[in-house]
Formats: C-alpha cells, structure tokens, sequence
C-alpha cells in the first residue's frame, strides 16, 4: 500500500520543530500506522533527530525505559557486536546506561545469536575504578545484574572482539562511531592508490580481490542497513541517508527479523528483572 503524504522532513529540519509544524509528514504518518498496528515497523534513511523524536512521543518507551537508544553493529576480529548508544541521546543517566546494557544484551542474544552475550562498559580503561562518577555508578549496577558483564573495555579493544556489547553515551558512541567510518574511508583511499601505483600492484590487486571483496563485505554498512532504536513501544530502523538499495533492502530484512524474535517483550521482561536486582547494589 502507498499512502500519501502532504509534507516530507528535510534533513535540515530541528527535531524540536518538526513535531509541532509538521503534523502530515510521511515519517509521523508511517509511526502513527505503527502505533495503530496497521504496519508492523518503520524504516526511515531520513532525519536521525526527528525519526528519534518523533519515535519517543509518538510510541513511547517500553515500560521500565527511560530513553531509547540507537543500536549499530560493529564487524570485529570475532564476528559482529552491537554499540550503544551511537547518537540518541548526548547526555545520560546512571540508569539510562544501565538500560541501554540490558537492551543491548538482549539484541545480541536473539538477532546476533551470540549465547551468553559480553557485556562491556566503554571506559578509559579496564580497571574497576576507572572512568567519571557516572561510568563508576553503572558499573556497579551492571555488575550486580544477571547479565554476563565483563567489566570496562578501552576503545582498542572495540574491534578486538573482547565484547559482544559495547555500552557508552550517545556523545561518546556518535563521535566513536565517526571516526570508524572516517578511518574506513581513508584506509579504503590508500589501498585504491597503492594498487593503481604501477602495473604489479594492479596484478597483486587482482591476486587479492577475493579476500578484499571479502573484507568489504563485512565492513559495508548496507549489509545490515540499519540501526534499531531500541527502547519503543515498535520496531523502528533508522538507515543511513545516503543508503543504496541493498541498503534498504536490508534494512527491511532487520526490521522483520526484529519482529519475528519479538525483542521488544524479551527487553521487557530483561529490563524488570535486572532492575529490581541491579536497585539493591
């Protein structure tokens, strides 16, 4: 079904704006049929701010969420793992963190398939007592959890695969996340240049390429097209703007798979149950 819209949000749009000026927008118009139940998810390569924004008042978190988060999944040196918060939310609470590690748990137990997800604390570095108040407090909290929590992890260990959950404010995980894609671009540009330099880097190209395609595989974000935001009452994916179709084909692909595992119930039943343990540390 094509449903028509009388007003698109640009991706110069405020978030704060476009709730109240654009009431017949066709990202209000696909989370309100989410809401009503006559769609089952939402997928939007548009606006962050405003599919986020949107998303909170329109679903409203699941109950025991304070805040959503966005949810994007790293190729590391042991298979993929999930970081959150990318971007949704700048400034976080003790509890807030705590939350985005049980949703995230949850995320790579039943879409990442890992049993017994490790559950890591982004921090400047792996002792107990490292990192400001609020990264010391959720520490505590996600240790007295049922979670299988490995404690803090530094930024080089991200990619290392020593985590299957990276944890971390949206500030922290956006400008992390940023400077992946930035270092990807740039060790992309040198290859280019060094294989196109003479006639036998060309020949040692085509020598490579199986294993590079391979390699660019499992870093080409259009494989799993999109970031959930975790923590609605909904399944939402929010894609890159720039996204291919395959892109959108895959993220189509996750937002069903999101559905078919029922994640949003199994972060319910997660958050009750290790909130009530992790309030008596």
């Amino acid at each position: 079904e094509v449903v028509h819209a009388d007003e698109v949000v640009e991706m110069h749009d405020l978030p704060g704006k476009v709730l109240r000026s654009k009431r017949k927008s066709s990202m209000k118009i696909g989370l309100d049929k989410l809401k009503d139940g006559t769609a089952l998810a939402f997928v939007s390569a548009g606006n962050t701010g405003a599919v986020l924004a949107y998303s909170t008042v329109i679903l409203r978190p699941l109950k025991g969420v304070d805040r959503p988060a966005i949810a994007i999944q790293l190729p590391t040196l042991k298979g993929n793992a999930i970081l959150l918060d990318a971007g949704a939310n700048v400034d976080c609470k003790v509890t807030q963190l705590f939350q985005f590690g049980i949703m995230g748990h949850v995320f790579a137990e039943y879409i990442l398939g890992k049993e017994n997800p490790r559950v890591g604390l982004l921090s400047i570095g792996e002792e107990d007592g490292k990192g400001n108040e609020i990264v010391k407090e959720v520490f505590q909290m996600l240790k007295a959890s049922h979670i299988n929590f490995i404690g803090n992890i530094e930024g080089k260990e991200v990619y290392r695969g020593n985590a299957d959950v990276i944890v971390c404010d949206g500030f922290t995980g956006n400008i992390a996340l940023k400077i992946s894609e930035s270092l990807a671009a740039m060790i992309g540009t040198n290859l280019k240049r060094m294989f196109q330099s003479n006639w036998a880097s060309k020949l040692s190209y085509l020598l490579l390429k199986p294993q590079l395609d391979e390699f660019k595989k499992k870093v080409d974000y259009s494989e799993t097209g999109g970031a959930p935001l975790l923590g609605v009452n909904g399944v939402v994916i929010i894609a890159h703007g720039s996204s291919s179709p395959k892109a959108i084909k895959n993220a189509i692909h996750r937002a069903c798979e999101l559905c078919e595992k029922n994640i949003n119930e199994h972060i319910r039943e997660d958050i009750e149950s290790n909130l009530t343990r992790s309030l008596k540390f």
